[in-house]
């Protein structure tokens, strides 16, 4: 059975494509809040130390006093502008003044420094574990930086896992049991009782998390005409883009790091329910060679849709009867499909052709996953609010992969790529080398270089399904999605260059873009081709 064919007369995004394709793209909304709830729930608050003596006791101190200038020094390497006084330094207290000071705090400090041990955080910032657990001061910085590190961990580890589990034992239940991981365990750090606790659900949240997207993504676009591809990935990209920003509302609304991970991770459990009313990929049952599976959903569609398919596209060739043990030990999930997958993974390592694309897609997913997750942590470090920062870092996702969608069917998805990349790599140069005090121009090539890259995270993934056999299509963009978390790995700790020189975040994710865009020129077009089911189909790209 040639499903491309039967979309012919079924429609390639009917009515029964659109119901199912809704519903797949909700949990991923809940999926983008959960990847990147971690930028304010180990984010570092306002605070300071407490000085006795001028700070009320019984937890009604204020983080800004009149008197904080004179008792604790400033910020080193805090943006220029307003006051910004040190996390765990005060000036030594000289004793009370004779006179009372104007201020409020009758106080004298010299300009001896000291350490402290109890802290004063603002009351209008977000509650983060900086507070619950006092993981305070600059030789406890890497823990929270931790927390980024174990989050892509479990990203990493998921995107292989559930990438051959998908091919394995169908696309459906692995999404729903990706799901109902992401949703128990992003409760289960919010009740986490200390941070190693914590640290142990971050994993297992990412864990889950890993598999949303991508298996959301697989079971669009192999649900949909090869007309209706671009469309199938894009718009999902549309509800994790919503998604994101959703993490700055509930942030700001909440300023609670507990109401904001219960509130974008406990909603999710009640996708459960899909497993009644969504249906398994239709060519993961074909290529299983489970044709009746196939065949009764393929008849639904057409129910809903109200189209009368021609009954030669649903009869099947007539069996080969040497080749029945093969076919029922694949619709039982035997060996013979492991094997398949195997062969075919050999295939494409004895192919140099598609060795090396294997190996130029894999380069071009670290590096946009690294400068991705790079600007998107260093937008809360931006000038202004970084709550509306962060909103628009991720809202800007929109129109990025609007520019994708579009360009994909005008210039194809080779050049739209690597444009992307190049736009991406100019704008963070350019972003680098912006004089002092002009925040609103850095602001904005920010906001540029994240569309570019945005978009160009919207069209790999359509590409690189592109790229891949229908038996290892979803390993292959799970693999590709594995490999780009080393550089989501890395991407947290790129800011701690800025220490070293200022612009250096922003020139390394020019230049890493710069190189990913110029290897996106050796490979083939897709636009407009049918999906490969063999590797022979994708060696004649």
């Amino acid at each position: 059975m040639d499903f491309d064919e039967i979309l012919e007369e079924l429609g390639e995004f009917g009515r029964y494509q659109i119901t199912n394709y809704l519903l797949i793209c909700l949990p991923v909304f809940f999926a983008a809040a959960n990847s990147l709830s971690y930028v304010f729930t180990a984010a570092v608050p306002r605070y300071r130390c407490l000085v006795p003596g001028c700070d009320e006791g019984g937890g009604a101190a204020k983080y800004a006093e009149a008197w904080v200038e004179r008792a604790v020094p400033p910020l080193k390497g805090a943006r220029p502008g307003a006051f910004s006084p040190e996390y765990c330094l005060r000036f030594v207290a000289l004793g009370n003044a004779s006179a009372s000071h104007p201020d409020g705090c009758p106080i004298d400090f010299g300009n001896a420094e000291e350490r402290c041990d109890q802290w004063v955080f603002d009351s209008e910032d977000i509650w983060t574990i900086v507070g619950q657990w006092n993981i305070t001061c600059s030789n406890k910085q890497w823990q929270l930086s931790l927390v980024g590190t174990v989050h892509f961990a479990g990203i990493f580890l998921g995107t292989i896992l559930f990438g051959f589990l998908a091919d394995r034992f169908g696309r459906k239940l692995v999404f729903i049991f990706c799901i109902l991981l992401m949703s128990v365990t992003g409760v289960a750090q919010a009740v986490a009782p200390d941070y190693i606790v914590f640290q142990v659900f971050v994993f297992l949240n990412a864990l889950g998390t890993s598999g949303v997207f991508p298996l959301a993504f697989i079971i669009g676009v192999e649900l949909v005409g090869r007309r209706r591809r671009e469309m199938s990935g894009i718009v999902l990209n549309y509800f994790y883009a919503l998604g994101e920003a959703a993490v700055a509302l509930v942030a700001w609304l909440s300023r609670d790091w507990v109401w904001l991970q219960l509130l974008v991770s406990a909603p999710a459990g009640i996708f459960v329910i899909y497993y009644w009313f969504i249906p398994e990929s239709v060519r993961w049952l074909l290529a299983r060679r489970e044709d009746g599976r196939a065949t009764r959903i393929i008849r639904r569609a057409a129910e809903v849709n109200g189209v009368v398919l021609s009954e030669r596209l649903l009869t099947p060739p007539s069996p080969d009867p040497a080749k029945e043990g093969e076919k029922g030990g694949e619709a039982a999930g035997g060996p013979e499909q492991v094997q398949g997958l195997l062969a075919t993974v050999l295939q494409v390592a004895r192919s140099r052709k598609l060795l090396v694309r294997a190996l130029l897609l894999f380069f071009i997913w670290a590096a946009n996953a690294f400068v991705y997750y790079g600007l998107s942590v260093n937008s809360t470090s931006l000038g202004g609010d970084k709550y509306l920062n962060f909103a628009l870092v991720c809202l800007v996702e929109i129109p990025g992969y609007t520019v994708a969608w579009l360009l994909m069917n005008r210039l194809g998805r080779r050049m739209s790529l690597g444009g992307s990349l190049g736009l991406c790599a100019l704008t963070c140069i350019g972003a680098a080398f912006v004089p002092v005090g002009m925040e609103w121009a850095e602001i904005v090539l920010f906001l540029v270089g994240k569309l570019g890259i945005t978009s160009s995270f919207g069209v790999v993934f359509v590409y690189t399904a592109e790229l891949y056999p229908t038996p290892m299509r979803s390993a292959g963009v799970g693999m590709s999605s594995t490999v780009a978390r080393v550089g989501a790995m890395v991407a947290p700790f790129a800011p701690l260059l800025g220490q070293v020189y200022a612009p250096l975040p922003l020139l390394l994710f020019g230049g890493v873009s710069l190189i990913a865009s110029l290897f996106t020129l050796t490979l083939p077009e897709t636009l407009g081709t049918r999906l490969p089911d063999t590797v022979d189909e994708v060696e004649k790209l």
